[in-house]
């Protein structure tokens, strides 16, 4: 299966350089990836989400990310990448922020992606992504990032302030744990 996987990266990794957004969403378009198909990639943690390794590209790298019911993204922007996501299972809810006069973000709007939705962000475009879905259903979403997103800028909304964020990578070990 891990073949498989890697020869769906072979576009992508012919690419030079930054990866265009209209590259990122055609492949998701093309690419038959499943949730089911990334089964060994589905690393779920109780407290928060998981960023997943599934590929790294010469300029990008792809993600699986696994919620559980609850489960946010703090709110954030792409800080000099460009990402296009992909919801593979459930229903994520995004929430979009725009900088008020003051400087404080606030909420401008809210959507639901469904299964199968793709959708993509640039560097500044700040958000924050959740699974607010009813019961206990799990959401998994695949990500492109290019480059490879490592650091991210992180809002509050009660401070103008901005921090920086290192968001974990878990490299997915061949026996299907994490590391």
């Amino acid at each position: 299966m891990r073949t498989m996987i890697a020869q769906t990266f072979t576009r992508l990794d012919r690419a030079d350089g930054r990866l265009p957004l209209e590259v990122i969403l055609d492949w998701f378009r093309d690419q038959p990836l499943s949730a089911d198909d990334l089964a060994e990639y589905l690393v779920f943690n109780q407290e928060h989400y998981v960023r997943n390794l599934l590929h790294n590209g010469p300029d990008y790298q792809a993600l699986v990310l696994c919620w559980r019911n609850g489960h946010r993204s703090p709110i954030h922007n792409h800080r000099g990448s460009r990402c296009g996501v992909k919801v593979l299972r459930g229903t994520a809810t995004e929430t979009l922020f725009e900088p008020g006069p003051n400087g404080m973000i606030h909420p401008v709007g809210s959507r639901l992606l469904p299964p199968g939705h793709t959708s993509a962000s640039v560097d500044g475009d700040t958000h924050q992504v959740s699974n607010l879905q009813a019961g206990s259903a799990d959401l998994v979403t695949l990500h492109v990032y290019s480059p490879p997103l490592l650091r991210m800028q992180v809002f509050s909304l009660d401070s103008p302030a901005v921090r920086l964020w290192e968001d974990p990578v878990n490299v997915v070990c061949v026996d299907g744990g994490g590391i």
